[in-house]
């Protein structure tokens, strides 16, 4: 089986109660609480972001599942589903471990039953287990997964414990580069996706945030040795979340990057046209979200890489 590094097929979660989670803050350096505006205004800003987002998706002719945040309990991260399930093309359903007592609860039974129902799921890898020991691994946000030649990126961090992450890469025929990634301030970048992003000819890196020289070696040797082209973004672009990109495939084929605009406007003339040769590039505004949430663009799509079912 040839393993896609896109799929065309992604799933989104509306926000109910988006806000700013001071659990995850002490971690997450990007997201920022100036209280300038009612949360309940910043929560109906985040939703039209959303709305908007779904819209240039679908619009692109990229599917998009959208599942509604349930109310049941305030989960204020819950449009960032990528940190707690992926679903991976031999049929694995994996649900991961999150350091925020919150966003456990947006692991949801209902959303893998409906995913279950559509699409063909052989078994469900349940790492989240390791919670009760304070052990994290926080989905494709801790793991930049080249699929092509499985292979897992991951920065270490306290949401990205090392350990797991070789148990992951056991499960689930990976080899582990693990590295070091520091902010400009010296604190350990919490996910791997805002430094980090794979496509399938390319790879988009804050090299400088490596600081360890050998390690900055290694990665840049893995990615070309695995047939990326490198594309190096500095501090400042990555606080724009130039890392945080994904790219995905439409109904015709078509690659397609989305990045958010804050992203794009970071980033220099040289740096767009080297990804505009590899791909389509399609820009969404999501700055309320990115603000708050400390999340961009690639968090809010979780991957749908299993088979669809036949329902003929």
């Amino acid at each position: 089986m040839t393993n896609r590094q896109v799929t065309d097929t992604i799933m989104m979660i509306r926000p109910a109660s988006f806000g700013f989670n001071p659990e995850t803050a002490e971690s997450n350096a990007f997201q920022v609480n100036e209280q300038d505006q009612p949360a309940d205004v910043i929560k109906e800003i985040a939703i039209r972001e959303f709305d908007a987002m779904v819209e240039k998706l679908k619009g692109a002719g990229i599917e998009v599942i959208v599942v509604d945040d349930d109310n049941r309990v305030i989960k204020t991260d819950a449009v960032f589903p990528n940190n707690w399930i992926s679903l991976h093309e031999d049929g694995t359903l994996v649900t991961y471990p999150m350091l925020s007592a919150i966003r456990r609860h947006e692991r949801r039974a209902d959303i893998i039953s409906l995913l279950q129902e559509n699409f063909v799921i052989n078994r469900h890898l349940h790492l989240e287990d390791s919670e009760e020991r304070g052990i994290f691994l926080e989905g494709t946000g801790s793991l930049i997964l080249d699929r092509q030649n499985r292979l897992a990126y991951a920065c270490v961090s306290p949401r990205t414990d090392k350990d797991l992450l070789e148990d992951f890469c056991r499960k689930l025929r990976y080899k582990p580069i693990v590295f070091r990634a520091l902010d400009p301030n010296g604190l350990e970048i919490y996910h791997t996706n805002v430094m980090m992003n794979i496509g399938e000819t390319f790879a988009v890196v804050c090299l400088e945030s490596i600081r360890d020289l050998q390690e900055k070696e290694f990665v840049v040797r893995s990615l070309e040795t695995s047939g990326k082209e490198v594309v190096e973004i500095n501090f400042q672009q990555m606080l724009n979340f130039a890392g945080n990109m994904l790219q995905v495939a439409n109904s015709s084929g078509e690659r397609i990057l989305v990045m958010s605009e804050a992203a794009y406007r970071s980033l220099g003339p040289e740096q767009l046209e080297t990804l505009e040769k590899h791909s389509k590039v399609l820009t969404v505004s999501i700055p309320t979200i990115e603000k708050y949430g400390g999340g961009s663009a690639r968090c809010m799509m979780a991957e749908v890489f299993c088979q669809k079912k036949n329902k003929g």
